[in-house]
């Protein structure tokens, strides 16, 4: 079978995504810098586009442009069953999320280590400074690989990394021409900052459903961007 010219397009796009050549959440070339790029029509380009939105890559917003998307995991060998290939796979995959850094924060916050506080405050920080979505996708999965380092168990931070940035999708509504929404940006620090504050206060009980708390909001408003 012919491969198409859209086609070919959206894997050479897609390839830049996938590997970080475009970090989630930015915002891809125009129409017509593209069309310059690979000397093909509009037409060849929106085809490109609306593949690259099939298979989960990109989202299209109407009068502001195409944003690359946190790539779905890549279904290989013993990790095929971390690949969230829809939107039912991915609610699961965030409920192993809940399920394993809820464990993190409480046994991270059982002993807290003045050097596990410090990786956890340092993402915190990086988080609160971040503007740009790529900046923001990796402190917050800074600030969460943290939290399981600090858990001082091997296999909960094996997971974690398993999972990998993946994990933190960034909804369209957290996108603004290239820029974090202030409001969304202020509510996601403050619920990393209460996760961060149970775990300093060794209270384990507190860091559990801190944690607990702002995955669920997270899930909620990736629904709703």
């Amino acid at each position: 079978m012919t491969t198409s010219r859209g086609e070919e397009i959206a894997r050479l796009i897609g390839e830049r995504i996938v590997e970080g050549a475009i970090a989630a959440g930015e915002r891809l070339p125009s129409e017509s810098r593209l069309m310059d790029e690979f000397g093909v029509s509009r037409t060849v380009v929106r085809e490109a586009l609306q593949r690259l939105q099939s298979r989960g890559l990109v989202r299209t917003r109407v009068g502001s442009g195409s944003y690359a998307l946190t790539p779905p995991a890549p279904p290989a060998g013993g990790d095929d069953w971390l690949a969230a290939r829809d939107a039912a796979e991915r609610a699961e995959l965030h409920a192993l999320r809940i399920a394993i850094e809820a464990e993190a924060a409480a046994l991270a916050a059982r002993a807290p280590s003045a050097a596990g506080i410090a990786m956890i405050d340092a993402a915190l920080a990086d988080l609160a400074a971040a503007t740009l979505p790529s900046a923001t996708v990796e402190a917050d999965f800074a600030f969460h690989r943290a939290v399981a380092a600090a858990s001082g168990n091997r296999y909960l931070l094996a997971v974690l990394d398993r999972i990998g940035a993946r994990a933190i999708v960034l909804p369209s509504a957290r996108i603004a021409d290239g820029e974090r929404d202030a409001a969304d940006a202020a509510a996601v620090l403050a619920e990393h900052a209460a996760v961060a504050t149970a775990i300093r206060h060794a209270d384990p009980l507190a860091a559990a459903a801190a944690m607990r708390a702002h995955l669920t909001a997270s899930a909620a408003r990736r629904a709703s961007g």
